[in-house]
């Protein structure tokens, strides 16, 4: 199925293109979330006269993004989680304990824009974990997990 891109979509393409995706991708995915279009010769005249309306919409998106990843770069997350004598934690902290705690200081991020590159973390100390903001913005962060005995 060929799409309209409303918005830029990581690996796949930038606002305007027509691309060509599985129809499952396009129909569950992309369309519902309102990401992309059917390239339709009725939406692409369409999105040619909105093209100026959205480029400025995805501009302050970035922008916002861009402004939240400046406050949120190089920050220190402290999360205590009950563990064990030897350091292993009860459980684990996940994505969503990460966005969770970043909500409670006031950023507004999603457990979806939380990478964690080795999966959840299970064990006391700190870890450099992922945000991804925005296509274009990515910041590091440092999450110390702190052990509580029990």
């Amino acid at each position: 199925m060929q799409v309209i891109l409303l918005e830029k979509v990581v690996n796949l393409g930038n606002l305007g293109e027509v691309v060509r995706v599985r129809d499952g991708y396009a129909r569950n995915y992309l369309i519902p979330q309102k990401i992309a279009r059917r390239a339709t010769d009725a939406a692409l005249k369409e999105f040619e006269a909105r093209r100026a309306e959205l480029e400025k919409i995805q501009a302050e998106k970035l922008a916002a993004a861009q402004a939240t990843g400046e406050k949120l770069n190089g920050r220190t997350l402290n999360i205590s989680q009950k563990a064990g004598v030897d350091g292993r934690l009860f459980g684990s902290v996940t994505s969503m304990d990460i966005a969770a705690a970043l909500v409670a200081e006031g950023f507004d991020v999603q457990k979806s824009q939380v990478r964690l590159p080795d999966g959840a973390l299970k064990a006391v100390g700190e870890f450099p974990v992922q945000v991804v903001l925005h296509a274009d913005v990515a910041v590091e962060i440092l999450v110390a997990v702190q052990g509580e005995m029990v």
